[in-house]
Parts: C-alpha cells; structure tokens; sequence
C-alpha cells in the first residue's frame, strides 16, 4: 500500500489528507449521533403530561435529565411558559439556532471532501499521461522507437491517483448523504415537538402524532 502510494505521485499525499479528514470526520459524526437514542415520543408524551398537569418543574427536569438537542429546545420554551405563545416559540426557535448547528458540524467538509477527492485524481492522471507522453517524443528523438512498457508503467500509475480518490469520495458521498438524512429527520422531529409544546400550553388537545 505505501508503495502504491509512492508511485501514484506527490499528488496522493493531498488524496490520503482528504482519507483521514473523511474518516475522522465520519467517526466522530457516528459517535455523536449514536449518543441519541432517545425514545422521542415516550419522552415528549412524558414531558407534556406533566405540562398538561401544570407541573413545569418536573417537565424542566426530565429536559435536564435527558439533555439533547431536542430536550434543550425544549426546555427554552418551558423556561417561560408563563408567558405568551409568541415568547415561548421564539425562546424555542433562538435555542434551535445554536443546537441544530451542533447536529450539521462538519458534515459540509464530507460534500466537499467528496468532490475534491475524484478531482485531485483526475489531475493526477492527466499529469501522469503528460509525463508519458514526454516519454514518448523523448524517446522518439533519441531511440528511434518506443517500447511499450516505457508507457504502461507510466499510465498505470497515473490511473493510480484516480482509483485513489474515488475512493475517498464514495464513502464521503455516501456518508454525507446518511447524516444530512438524519438531521433533516432529528429537524423535523424539533420542529413537531415544538408545536406540540405550544399546542399543549395553549390548551389544545395532544394529536399524538410525534
């Protein structure tokens, strides 16, 4: 592999930065998603229970006692519950502006990492098949002839930087697309529970629909 790697040029050292950038960002994205596992609805069903029984206090501490993006906006909202719906959703939607950040971090690098990644490669290629060309009028001005092998060492490893950065950028697509999946999916349960909240303070019934 290191050797592989050596042959591909100076241009797969930009490709293996792209790798570790992409795993490591991969690794702590999983990690930090797998620190979710709340029961979404379970717990929303307790927090309005109490609410619905004017018991805020403990709603409040069920929030801290599960802390999660969900929870925290959550807890903004409870936090003045005494006041008009319109204070209330916008302490929700501000806490919402620093927690769903929190669910997006880095996973922008993955989109960029995977479009950079196949092109670092082309330009790998192309500047080996330039290096085999020179090859080819090198050894035409003096030998006279050129032996195929002189050109298949040189394509193959110039191939070499574009195998590289696909794979890079297959998982990093791949792995993108999963987590923009799972924050639009975490989004659209805050923005449910949300309005569940508001419903419930205002002294609607609970449609049961988280």
């Amino acid at each position: 592999m290191i050797q592989l790697i050596f042959k591909g040029g100076w241009l797969m050292l930009p490709i293996l930065l792209c790798s570790i950038f992409s795993l490591a960002i991969i690794i702590e994205r999983l990690i930090y998603f797998s620190r979710i596992k709340l029961n979404i609805s379970e717990l929303l069903t307790q927090i309005l229970s109490y609410v619905r029984r004017n018991r805020i206090r403990e709603a409040i501490q069920v929030c801290e006692k599960y802390p999660s993006y969900l929870t925290n906006i959550l807890k903004a909202g409870l936090l003045h519950y005494d006041q008009s719906k319109e204070v209330i959703r916008e302490a929700m939607e501000e806490a919402s502006l620093y927690e769903i950040p929190k669910l997006e971090r880095n996973i922008n690098f993955l989109s960029t990492i995977a479009h950079i990644s196949p092109l670092l490669g082309l330009l790998g290629t192309v500047m080996g098949m330039v290096k085999s060309f020179y090859v080819i009028e090198q050894k035409a001005a003096t030998v006279g002839m050129v032996n195929p092998s002189d050109l298949a060492g040189g394509i193959w490893e110039a191939l070499l930087t574009t195998a590289a950065g696909l794979c890079v950028a297959i998982p990093s697509f791949i792995a993108y697309n999963y987590f923009v999946h799972r924050v639009n999916l975490y989004t659209l349960t805050a923005e449910r529970a949300t309005t569940e909240l508001l419903r419930v303070l205002s002294g609607a019934p609970y449609s049961h629909e988280i």
